[in-house]
């Protein structure tokens, strides 16, 4: 579940609590609690604000979400290539 929001994060600037949830197939639940474990480690940001009079949550990723992200993607792509026949 972290990885799909980090990689659904990586892909925009920032997305809604609801756009993230429906996007995913996410349960609020669930979702909270990945988003909870990835704004601890630093990797998300939360802001919370207001639309029309209405509660709004937004996601994004931080610097470090990014690098973190980006380093991770990496290490795919070099176990990917080792794993490729010659």
């Amino acid at each position: 579940g972290r990885l799909a929001i980090m990689s659904t994060l990586a892909a925009s600037p920032d997305l809604s609590f609801t756009e993230l949830r429906d996007t995913l197939e996410m349960t609020d639940g669930n979702l909270t609690t990945h988003m909870r474990t990835l704004q601890e480690a630093g990797y998300v940001a939360i802001a919370k604000s207001y639309r029309n009079r209405r509660p709004l949550t937004t996601a994004s990723l931080t610097a470090a979400g990014r690098q973190a992200f980006a380093s991770y993607v990496g290490l795919l792509e070099r176990i990917v290539k080792q794993a490729k026949p010659k």
